[in-house]
């Protein structure tokens, strides 16, 4: 019989199938065990400091890691209770009771699912980054301030300012019993990380709260321990809603979707800088984690959101796909239903151990520093204090605020400088104008232009991006004025905005592009212009560039020449293609006396040829004279050297075996040698989807740096740690930069430092 289709693609798809469920029990199952001791402790933990039933942080890590992971849009993210709604659940508890929070959860959770329905998702991530860290360093703060006092033996207050001001109270009648357990927890947390990394295979917070527990036992310790009211399926239960006070029922529904849907938002975000696989689709993220909500409030249990702390060890720990979640929710839920016993064993003061670090670890310096850096500290603080001492839908009301009042004035800020010039005459004045100028910025222009001498000749200098009809009105009245008094003023406008555009229509910003990197081909003169009429045709694109340079760059430029007027003290010598493509200071941001560049066909370094004695001299004046740090051989897509390497054959050699460029290829035959013998760089650009021509230049490029290596000059410079030998790669079609090594080709630049920097600081190994 006929094999039909539908046998086909069953044969076809079993293999896949079974390699797919191989993957799973190889890498899932390991990980979603390490994932589910990490969030057993913190459920409860959370779950005690929100002051709901302890049962309820078990369901919503059940639900999290079930529904959240089977229905929501980041594979690798591990969803759960979270500490960054701690305060917000402890108030409405407080304010409504536990069954109406519930309800509020659902409610919430039904919010969320509209916004991924309506595609607004990424709209959340429009929150500056630095409300977002505040907003957790005050929330960490908060938890930090309740817990101490259970940790010490008593009971948290209803207020930070609360707990702030009873806590020397609290130290003077403080049980050094719980304190004892509680302190155990904090050292074994923040001495985990120093341990051999094969006790560390044990996830921290589990070997802190299992010790903490068994010291108590042990030595039959007269502590508080956690209470349970029946088992799990006794602390299922139906939601209520409230009677009455609708108005902050429906403020704290918003309240929690936001949070729950920012957070989980920034937890996708940074999971997916640690590993290579699918990327977060946004919008079903909060489908999913809103249809996680809705289940857990349904069921009695507390608000979830994506968590990073589990994320990251689901990520380190080698996780594949999104079976690892649902799996840690489904090993939380068989220990719920049978293993309860243990959970009554441990001391809350264990557990307000636990929360002290986790709080204190939501405060990071790294954050602190960012914001110094980037002038953002004041908002920071600023929502900080607020988140502690207020609430934290208004201390992030009052971050976002003060957020945009400190871009508004940056948008808006305009540099404006009035003064005698600096030519030498003293009666001429200079007025300087530098940014966006508007109608706001009307009352400092007028005060600038108030200071010019009524019979002093003045220079007005505009060089600015954004200028209304307002401030363009205000300086042609002022310069009609002064010329009709008789004193000359020279309007200089170096910026793109001009003063006779602003009436003609509705402002806006105008940018310039990069220094010099107009088309010519688009900025043609036209043949008819007399300023041109005698310019030969060929030059007439050259020369329309250099009027464009005149006009537009030479001023900038300027700037940038004052240091280097009268030497040189580049930092790398680069050598690369002599592709008119090839950009050297736009593809590495570096200016004028940055890079001592040589060019030739195929960025070949040379050998016996006349023309490698320009290179020799070049390396030896810019490593003996000048004092390079650095040697970078930059190859690129498309290149035709590499394209003639490739196509050359024995059927052409006679007729092009005499010719220059022939002659001059030839010292590239190593590259083309070494790419048919499988190189790894070559291999390397071959599974990022690079064509022959492509594989061959980056090859070529790590081949020239292998000969730079041995080449006696640089090679012993580099010996003696004088300087480092870099290979650079190209790509025409994308704008990107690869970094070239003799194994391999990577993203060049900071960036892919910084990510294995954070991926190392989150416990990640990075993935090949």
């Amino acid at each position: 019989m006929a094999a039909t289709p539908t046998d086909s693609r069953r044969a076809e798809t079993a293999p896949e199938t079974r390699d797919r469920w191989r993957g799973v029990l190889k890498y899932d199952v390991p990980a979603s065990l390490v994932v589910f001791l990490v969030a057993l402790p913190l459920s409860l933990g959370i779950a005690v400091a929100s002051g709901a039933p302890v049962m309820a942080g078990l369901i919503a890590a059940v639900v999290g890691g079930v529904v959240a992971g089977a229905v929501g849009g980041s594979p690798l993210q591990v969803s759960g209770p979270a500490a960054g709604l701690t305060v917000v659940v402890a108030e409405l508890v407080a304010n409504f009771g536990w069954k109406v929070t519930c309800a509020l959860t659902v409610g919430a959770g039904i919010l969320q699912v509209l916004f991924g329905v309506s595609r607004i998702a990424t709209a959340a991530l429009g929150i500056a980054p630095v409300v977002v860290h505040a907003m957790l360093a005050g929330i960490g703060i908060t938890i930090a301030l309740q817990q101490i006092h259970v940790l010490l033996g008593g009971r948290s207050q209803s207020s930070a300012l609360a707990n702030i001001t009873e806590l020397p109270a609290r130290i003077g009648e403080i049980s050094w019993v719980d304190a004892a357990i509680g302190i155990v927890v904090i050292v074994v947390m923040a001495g985990w990380k120093y341990l051999p990394a094969g006790v560390r295979k044990i996830p921290g917070p589990l070997a802190a709260i299992a010790l903490a527990t068994v010291l108590a036992t042990l030595l039959d310790l007269p502590v508080d321990r956690v209470s349970l009211d029946g088992n799990f399926f006794d602390a299922i239960s139906l939601p209520q809603l409230p009677q009455g006070n609708w108005s902050a029922f429906v403020l704290g529904v918003l309240t929690v979707a936001l949070i729950a849907s920012v957070e989980s938002l920034l937890s996708a975000v940074a999971v997916d800088k640690m590993h290579d696989g699918p990327r977060s689709r946004f919008n079903r993220e909060l489908i999913g984690q809103g249809s996680a909500n809705v289940s857990s409030g349904l069921l009695g249990g507390l608000p979830v959101t994506g968590v990073i702390v589990r994320s990251t060890a689901n990520v380190a720990a080698g996780a594949r796909t999104r079976w690892s979640a649902v799996l840690h929710g489904v090993w939380v839920f068989v220990f719920a239903v049978f293993l309860t016993a243990l959970v009554e064993q441990v001391p809350l003061a264990a557990l307000a151990g636990l929360l002290v670090v986790i709080g204190m670890q939501l405060v990071k310096l790294a954050h602190m520093k960012t914001a110094l850096r980037t002038g953002d500290l004041w908002v920071y603080g600023v929502t900080v204090v607020a988140v502690v001492f207020l609430n934290l839908l208004e201390g992030v009301a009052i971050g976002l605020a003060l957020a945009v009042v400190l871009v508004l004035w940056r948008v808006i800020r305009v540099e404006i400088s009035a003064g005698p010039s600096a030519t030498g005459a003293s009666d001429k004045w200079l007025v300087s104008v530098r940014g966006s100028l508007s109608f706001l910025s009307m009352p400092r222009l007028n005060s600038a232009l108030a200071k010019v001498p009524e019979s002093a000749p003045v220079t007005l200098e505009l060089d600015v991006d954004f200028l209304d009809h307002a401030a363009s009105e205000m300086i042609s009245d002022w310069v009609r004025a002064r010329e009709a008094a008789g004193t000359p003023v020279t309007v200089v406008e170096r910026g793109r905005a001009r003063i006779e555009h602003a009436p003609l229509a509705p402002p806006r910003r105008h940018t310039g592009g990069i220094v010099g990197l107009t088309p010519w081909r688009s900025q043609r003169i036209p043949v008819g212009d007399d300023a041109v009429a005698d310019v030969p045709a060929p030059l007439r694109s050259i020369m329309a560039g250099v009027t464009d340079y005149h006009r537009d760059h030479a001023h900038v430029l300027r700037g940038h020449l004052e240091d280097v007027v009268d030497y040189q003290q580049p930092d790398a010598f680069f050598l690369t293609c002599a592709d008119s493509r090839i950009m050297p200071n736009i593809i590495t941001s570096s200016g004028p006396g940055d890079l001592f560049t040589v060019r030739n066909v195929g960025n070949l370094v040379g050998g016996s040829h006349g023309a490698a004695e320009s290179i020799e001299a070049a390396l030896d004046f810019a490593i003996n004279e000048v004092g390079v740090t650095a040697v970078v051989v930059c190859g690129h897509s498309s290149c035709g050297a590499m394209r003639a390497l490739l196509d050359h054959d024995g059927s052409r050699s006679q007729s092009t075996s005499g010719s220059p460029i022939r002659s001059w290829l030839s010292q590239a035959e190593p590259s083309r040698a070494a790419l048919e013998l499988g190189h790894p760089a070559g291999r390397s650009a071959a599974r990022m989807g690079f064509n022959d021509v492509d594989q061959l230049a980056v090859v070529n490029v790590a081949k020239q740096v292998e000969l730079l290596s041995r080449h006696p000059l640089v090679g012993r410079a580099a010996a003696e740690a004088r300087l480092r030998i870099i290979g650079l790669y190209f790509d025409i079609r994308s704008a990107q930069v690869y970094e070239v090594t003799s194994t391999g080709i990577h993203l060049a630049g900071v960036g892919h430092h910084v990510s294995s920097m954070l991926e190392r600081e989150a416990g990640v190994a990075p993935r090949s």
